[in-house]
């Protein structure tokens, strides 16, 4: 049970205002959030992966401006916006833009005075991460944010007791449960979940790709794709930042855009002029000029006259994209959404996607705006408040190394989801645990950042909650959630442990990761190979799921006497592991070789994939295995499942 919690200031924070209903969030830190709200760290400006010197929206904190790993000027910040429609109401949670920055002095750098340092600092080395491709070693972010090795230390400590990163050695790894804060903003827009069905039958029926994306300031971000099997395949992750004027979604939000939009636009557009801060883009060979800037008014003109918009080639040579809008219900509804059909100069031009594919892309749009108008809002469910409720029992157990207040910070974002679009402070503290006064500098924080809105006295999520690792974590596969998993239980058992998938066919198993014990002697099997299903432990697992059992071939050859060959006996056999949850196979593939597996089931609780240990004969028997291992391979199946079950939310996990 985790210690009762006491209210305490933050590590590095400001003291604790007096619990009373305090002026809105958006009331004190109004200023921070106009020009590229910079993420920062006390280190130093977070090194991007594409650049060099921070321009107008980052900020260099004591340690110094890090260099940008793409070449120049840093912009006033990517761009985090109008697009978080919210529970399909057609409101929009606007988010803010701007790099990764150093706190430097608060005063100076218009950090709010009760920010909490530590939360900016961990949102710094999420973000590192992030445009890292989901891992960096331990001096690299200490290089990459300008934090010192300490902060450095005792931040990954920290996200990795949440379950947010993990290590592997020295490196640190994003770890698929971070994407519980995506899927906290996406849950809370409800988008996805109403609008993605439809745009994976329009991409079965077109046989090509279809985005959906919302507006993230001036640029837009991406929450659904629906991609095509091709050598050449044409996709963005999900949460990837792209500029506005350089994509077919761009000038339809772009119409809506008021005065300061533009002028913060043309701002970034002069600080950033070959997009070196999109790292989900191509950088531009030159600098865009002014011909460039009146090319995407001239667009966006079209836009609001066509209702669509087109993407000749301006993302990179060969890649054209058409655009229709998704409205919010009511009249003059807002754009909450984009949809896109994306194909390339080989199999589509430009002209085609006007003439052939623009109508069924209208057809299905109008299929998704009738979809937000029948779908009524849902109703809030209990909060994720886990996180809140051990952080006092973790700060006990590790110490200093656990830093609570980033970590109540972050629970902060869990709070919201579906039927939680909109917040209250206090709606925010109840659903956390927290204290009002906790939670308060929390959303202070998350507010300069950009990861936040507020409207009155709600606070709703932006879309840049997204850059916290969803774009990397969003391409995970099984394999790559189960390895660590499986590492770990191998070197508690010390045994080989293996994971593996049926195939098509339902006839064969294939192992799809496998972590090998040291041992003299040991089961060799290499990832990728097949066995019959029918005679092991993973394909029984496996095939006592499957509706119809036993498929393909009426005889099952014996490999050795021991072997099951009646399909009736089978057929018992597959009744008794799917009531028992494992399968154990005691010398019926290669005599010598005992294997017991268990289930890996996905969110609608079908069998996905097994996970299993195998030895030779001698050194466990049967009952010790039922005794021993099949508790270690369940408790691992549920972590495994866990990590599934948080990535498969909104993204498709591949098996293999």
């Amino acid at each position: 049970m985790p210690a009762k919690r006491t209210p305490e200031t933050p590590e590095g924070s400001a003291p604790p205002a007096a619990e009373k209903e305090p002026p809105p969030v958006g009331e004190t830190t109004a200023s921070a959030t106009r020009r590229g709200d910079p993420a920062a760290g006390t280190g130093g400006s977070a090194a991007r992966k594409r650049g060099s010197t921070a321009g107008t929206g980052s900020t260099a904190g004591t340690g110094g401006s890090a260099a940008r790993k793409r070449g120049s000027t840093a912009g006033t910040g990517s761009t985090a916006g109008t697009g978080g429609s919210t529970a399909g109401k057609g409101g929009s949670a606007a988010g803010t833009g701007g790099s990764t920055a150093g706190t430097g002095s608060a005063a100076q750098k218009g950090v709010p005075a009760e920010a909490v340092t530590p939360l900016i600092r961990g949102i710094t080395v999420l973000r590192e991460l992030t445009e890292a491709d989901g891992a960096l070693s331990l001096s690299g972010l200490e290089r990459a944010t300008g934090l010192a090795r300490s902060t450095v230390d005792r931040v990954t400590a920290t996200l990795a007791r949440m379950g947010y990163v993990r290590f592997d050695g020295r490196d640190v790894h994003l770890s698929p449960r971070l994407m519980e804060l995506g899927n906290a903003y996406m849950s809370a827009l409800r988008l996805p979940a109403l609008l993605s069905p439809h745009a994976d039958a329009l991409a079965d029926e077109l046989d090509e790709s279809v985005s959906l994306a919302v507006a993230d300031r001036d640029g837009i971000r991406f929450i659904h794709q629906a991609t095509r099997r091709r050598a050449m395949s044409l996709s963005f992750r999900i949460g990837d930042l792209l500029p506005a004027e350089r994509t077919a979604p761009g000038p339809l939000f772009a119409t809506q855009w008021t005065t300061a939009d533009w002028q913060r636009w043309r701002e970034r557009r002069a600080a950033d002029p070959r997009d070196l801060s999109f790292t989900a883009v191509p950088p531009r060979t030159h600098g865009g000029g002014a011909r460039d800037d009146e090319a995407f008014t001239h667009r966006t003109q079209e836009a609001s006259a066509n209702g669509w918009s087109l993407d000749d080639q301006l993302i990179e040579p060969g890649l054209v994209a058409i655009a229709v809008p998704v409205r919010s219900p009511g009249p003059g509804g807002r754009i909450v959404s984009v949809a896109s059909v994306v194909s390339h100069t080989s199999r589509h031009t430009a002209r085609d996607l006007r003439t052939t594919l623009l109508p069924r892309l209208r057809s299905a749009v109008r299929a998704m705006e009738r979809e937000l108008r029948a779908s009524p809002l849902p109703e809030p469910g209990p909060p994720p408040s886990d996180l809140a409720l051990w952080t006092g029992a973790s700060k006990q157990q590790l110490g200093r190394e656990f830093i609570e207040s980033l970590a109540r910070g972050l629970t902060v974002l869990t709070a919201f989801g579906e039927g939680r679009p909109e917040l209250t402070l206090t709606e925010v503290s109840q659903a956390t645990g927290l204290a009002r006064a906790t939670a308060r500098r929390a959303l202070i924080t998350y507010e300069h950042l950009g990861l936040v809105a507020t409207a009155g006295r709600t606070f709703t999520l932006t879309p840049r909650v997204l850059s916290l690792g969803f774009p990397p974590l969003s391409r995970t596969s099984l394999p790559e959630i189960a390895q660590p998993h499986l590492a770990d239980l191998t070197s508690r058992i010390h045994e080989s442990t293996s994971l593996a998938v049926l195939s098509d066919s339902g006839e064969e198993i294939q192992y799809t990761a496998r972590v090998a014990t040291a041992r003299v002697m040991s089961v060799n099997i290499t990832v990728g190979t097949r066995l019959p299903a029918y005679a092991t432990a993973l394909g029984r697992v496996l095939l006592a799921d499957a509706p119809e059992g036993i498929r393909g071939a009426k005889d099952l050859p014996a490999f050795t006497a021991h072997t099951i060959t009646d399909q009736h006996t089978l057929a018992e056999v597959l009744a008794s592991v799917r009531a028992q949850g494992y399968a154990l196979v005691d010398e019926e593939l290669e005599e010598g070789l005992r294997s017991i597996a268990v289930p890996i089931r996905d969110r609608s609780g079908g069998v996905v994939a097994a996970l299993n240990t195998a030895m030779h004969a001698s050194r466990r028997t049967p009952r010790e295995c039922v005794r021993d291992l099949v508790p270690e391979l369940t408790a691992t199946a549920a972590r495994i499942q866990t990590d599934l079950h948080t990535a498969a939310r909104f993204t498709h996990v591949p098996l293999t």
